[in-house]
């Protein structure tokens, strides 16, 4: 762990404010990632003091303000992006409520001036699932059925950060489904033992507008054991992209979870629907075996980082000891790879090419880029 960073074993009782000293420091990649600019939310970050209910200086005040000023001119994605850090880690109450509700409405409103982007609904016995796609023909039109790419991210994204890989997709020769981890934005199913179900579910939603039975995911963090759960029980599922995934060790073993960050804990803790001291009973058993790992059939691309505050280096060393079809690459950076965010675009789609078996200019080109940037880190030292 990050010195200097709250612990779970400091964890207050649930419904307490977060840490914003915290929340500053992890919310940095997930800003750089939606392409942010630092020259508007350092100073941001710099005003907030509190994790009051949007009060001036506090933590959903200052990011809805500066969503609402790049709505007013139009920037619709970007007031989307500014409104999820709003919302960010999780919704705790009506302020954080309405910042994800202009989150997806300013989505909704980008999406408006661009084609093909959809929206897709869910119902299961449990919840709803809200998802946007693209590159779906209309059930019954006779349009191409391309092969499926689902994205889902961790227990902190919401879907519509994702906006970029649904345009991407269409050129890339698939159709695009983004959701979110269960209990996270707009999905309304509890994360539990069941969870790894609703990628399957969502399969079957789009199984006659789309080649599903070529369906690819990428699923980052927590979502990633989720896909791993599913690839190896639907046959559907042929291939699996993921970063900084909890596999077992994450889930057994208590003396990590002691270590582990306080909004990780607290945001699991959430969706859950358990005390922050009850994480690590709830989750245990969830782990994935040797023997599971060996049973997928299935490629599995994985990054990780060496010094990944959230998932022990136990977890990447079992899929490297167990999973037959593995290509593991590594980062010397903290969970989410924050100095590596172009070179983890870049991975991501030359390994979806790679199990989609394109081999065209599009890989030779991703190709070339990933071995560029991959040598520029390693003259950086990292």
């Amino acid at each position: 762990m990050t010195e200097g960073r709250t612990t779970a074993g400091s964890v207050p009782t649930a419904g307490a404010a977060n840490d914003v000293e915290e929340l500053k420091q992890f919310v940095e990649v997930h800003a750089k990632a939606q392409q942010l600019s630092p020259d508007r939310y350092h100073p941001l970050l710099a005003r907030i003091t509190d994790d009051g209910e949007g009060t001036p200086g506090s933590w959903v005040y200052e990011w809805s303000r500066e969503g609402a000023r790049a709505e007013a001119a139009g920037r619709l994605l970007e007031a989307s992006r500014y409104y999820n850090m709003a919302r960010f880690p999780f919704v705790n109450g009506p302020a954080r409520q309405q910042a994800l509700d202009r989150c997806v409405a300013a989505f909704d409103a980008w999406r408006g001036t661009r084609k093909g982007i959809e929206r897709l609904d869910v119902d299961l016995p449990a919840g709803r699932v809200r998802c946007w796609t693209s590159g779906l023909p209309a059930a019954g039109s006779g349009g191409k059925h391309r092969p499926l790419l689902l994205v889902t991210g961790g227990i902190v994204s919401v879907k519509e950060q994702w906006a970029p890989i649904l345009v991407q997709a269409t050129r890339l020769g698939v159709a695009g489904v983004v959701a979110e981890m269960p209990g996270v934005g707009e999905n309304t199913l509890p994360y539990d033992e069941d969870s790894p179900a609703m990628l399957s579910a969502i399969l079957d939603a789009v199984g006659e507008r789309a080649d599903t039975a070529r369906t690819y995911l990428v699923a980052l963090s927590f979502s990633g054991h989720l896909a791993l759960r599913a690839a190896a029980a639907d046959p559907r599922i042929r291939g699996v992209i993921t970063a900084g995934v909890p596999v077992s060790a994450f889930f057994a073993d208590r003396a990590w979870q002691a270590r582990v960050p306080r909004v990780t804990v607290d945001t699991l803790a959430h969706l859950l629907g358990t005390a922050p001291e009850g994480v690590g009973d709830r989750v245990a058993g969830w782990g994935l075996t040797d023997g599971e790992l060996a049973a997928l059939d299935v490629p599995v691309a994985c990054l990780w980082s060496r010094r990944d505050e959230i998932i022990p280096a136990a977890d990447p060393q079992a899929l490297r000891r167990s999973v037959r079809r593995l290509d593991l690459v590594d980062n010397d950076d903290v969970h989410g790879s924050p100095s590596h965010l172009l070179e983890t675009r870049v991975w991501v789609l030359l390994s979806l090419l790679r199990m989609l078996g394109v081999r065209d200019v599009k890989r030779l080109v991703f190709g070339a880029l990933w071995r560029a940037l991959r040598l520029a880190g390693r003259r950086r030292g990292n």
